[in-house]
């Protein structure tokens, strides 16, 4: 599979995902969090999907098209590192869904981040809400589902958090 391929299953994954939650998500108190802008085509989307809901942005740097960019009162800039700690101190555990596309080319280097990046978010997730990676996360009191219907196995994860 060329890479153009790969992106191209990767992003219709991530929206047939987020769509599928939709429902779910609409019966849920609490925030959505987008944990990595990037050019803000995922957070635009969850815009249109959840109109009117707060939705939180994690970013190391801004450099997203600018009809994408969230208010600075929505947008926690920093080292994920740094600001999920800071934003848990805000928000506490009260996100209905948490979104997170972090990582680059390096499986090592993925792996090695999904160590401390899930139980970092674990400290946002709301009880009852969801969590969806682009990675494999450990957290034990969250179930990994099913993906959704036309999902390839493992190109996306799904949790609900307990």
């Amino acid at each position: 599979m060329s890479r153009l391929d790969s992106f191209i299953a990767r992003m219709q994954a991530q929206r047939d995902c987020l769509n599928y939650l939709k429902p779910r998500i609409d019966a849920l108190p609490g925030p959505i969090l987008e944990v990595g802008l990037g050019n803000g085509r995922t957070y635009d989307h969850l815009r249109d999907l959840f109109p009117g809901r707060a939705i939180y942005v994690f970013e190391r740097k801004v450099a997203a098209h600018p009809d994408c960019v969230p208010p600075d009162d929505r947008l926690f800039l920093g080292d994920a590192r740094e600001a999920i700690p800071r934003a848990a101190a805000a928000l506490g555990a009260s996100a209905a869904l948490i979104h997170t596309d972090l990582g680059t080319g390096d499986h090592a280097a993925n792996v090695e981040m999904g160590r401390w990046l899930g139980p970092a978010l674990d400290r946002l997730a709301g009880v009852g809400g969801y969590v969806l990676a682009n990675q494999p996360l450990d957290v034990a009191r969250w179930q990994r589902l099913p993906d959704p219907p036309g999902v390839p196995k493992d190109r996306y994860f799904l949790y609900r958090v307990g």
